[in-house]
């Protein structure tokens, strides 16, 4: 009889420590594949179009900076039509796409957000997005007395905001995967911010 219950109780203890373990792989299975989206669908594509937006202002305000080194609109003098004519081909053909991209990201995935409620930089840039369009269609109209967003661009913000949650996620990922996590080794510490993206 003892030993009937013993093999019992051993089954019972297997039984229970399968169910766990297998409730555990699932709800690790289950992270993980909710990381892969957002890093997928949200985060890695928020990242990377802020970056190529960044690097291609950086690239602007080189090309077509002032005597001391400052571009255009971080200058005491006003911007020429030259520059101005310049800035609107740079804006409509690059910086309008990119940033209407980084928006329509945020407004078509926020349900990938880490947060649970919409932080300020992402409601900002689809803000900013909103008084660029006002503007792109007053060009398009041939008015030229405005050449920036109505609403101001966060860049520092939203780059540190995407910079953080990218690396973050990565980090999980990897110890999801059984993998070390090299958070930030993979990304500069590119720290700029324009006045007009």
């Amino acid at each position: 009889m003892g030993t009937a219950i013993v093999t019992v109780a051993l089954a019972l203890v297997g039984y229970l420590a399968t169910y766990l373990n297998g409730l555990r792989l699932a709800q690790r299975q289950a992270r993980l594949t909710r990381v892969n989206l957002q890093l997928s669908e949200f985060y890695g594509p928020l990242f990377a179009l802020m970056e190529a937006n960044s690097r291609t202002y950086d690239t602007f305000s080189a090309k077509y900076a002032r005597p001391d080194g400052r571009d255009p609109f971080r200058h005491d003098d006003p911007p020429t039509e030259q520059e101005l004519a310049q800035w609107r081909t740079w804006a409509t053909t690059v910086f309008i796409p990119n940033i209407r991209a980084m928006r329509d990201v945020v407004v078509t995935k926020a349900d990938l957000l880490i947060e649970e409620e919409m932080p300020p930089a992402l409601l900002q840039l689809c803000a900013h997005v909103s008084g660029y369009e006002i503007t792109a269609a007053r060009w398009a109209q041939g008015d030229y007395s405005e050449h920036l967003s109505s609403m101001p661009f966060p860049g520092r913000e939203l780059r540190e905001y995407t910079r953080d949650r990218f690396t973050r996620l990565k980090s999980e990922q990897s110890a999801l995967l059984g993998r070390g996590s090299g958070r930030g080794a993979m990304l500069g510490d590119r720290r700029r911010s324009g006045p007009a993206r």
